[in-house]
């Protein structure tokens, strides 16, 4: 099979996945008698990265996988496609989110002793439901509370291939009106007792509220 071919089936189910897919996944859309090697998968995606300088397109690797994504400069006027606005997360939520990002793995009672509040259940079922974090294991002290650490659907969402993107704790703040953007947050202090419990569960129509 010529390497064109090859890249133009590796595009095509870019495209058509929803979803990052990883060498092993390219690998399986070939028959084994036309199975192209690894060389010759990762010279498609090369091709493909390069054919996307120029355009609204841009191959991402995310923890060892491929998605071709829309560039974040067109985000203002693809937005308008969608009927329904994405929903406001609190900043209970986000606060959250952002300890098990930047502390992970970690356990409820240390984002709480970091945040100076309680964690709500709900606040956990919200990042779960969202895929954005996951339970990755128990950790070894009496009553073994579960651990949590984020997901690659938190790098998706958020535009990144890696943890290591996240921006240094200096850099961090969080907007202090709804329209200002909302970014990860410096860790190390309680938040204040503005991050109360009901807030936590605050989910309204409108603006989406970006963490990065």
């Amino acid at each position: 099979m010529n390497e064109i071919r090859i890249r133009d089936i590796v595009q095509a189910a870019l495209l058509v996945a929803g979803e990052p897919l990883t060498l092993e996944r390219l690998e399986s859309l070939f028959a084994d008698e036309a199975r192209p090697g690894r060389e010759e998968l990762l010279q498609a995606l090369d091709d493909i990265r390069d054919t996307c300088n120029e355009g609204p397109l841009e191959l991402q690797c995310i923890e060892k996988a491929y998605r071709l994504q829309t560039r974040a400069e067109y985000a203002p006027w693809l937005n308008r496609l969608f009927a329904e606005r994405p929903a406001r997360y609190s900043r209970a939520v986000l606060e959250t989110l952002a300890v098990i990002a930047y502390r992970q793995p970690t356990t409820r009672g240390e984002i709480e002793a970091i945040r100076g509040v309680a964690v709500s259940s709900d606040i956990i079922k919200t990042l779960v439901s969202r895929e954005w974090i996951r339970q990755v294991g128990t950790k070894e002290v009496p009553g073994r509370p579960a651990l949590y650490g984020t997901t690659r659907a938190f790098l998706e969402h958020f535009n990144l291939t890696s943890l290591g993107e996240l921006p240094p704790l200096s850099e961090l703040r969080i907007a202090a009106d709804d329209e200002a953007s909302q970014a990860l947050v410096p860790m190390g202090e309680p938040m204040g007792p503005e991050a109360t419990e009901s807030e936590a569960t605050e989910s309204e129509e409108g603006g989406s509220k970006e963490i990065l």
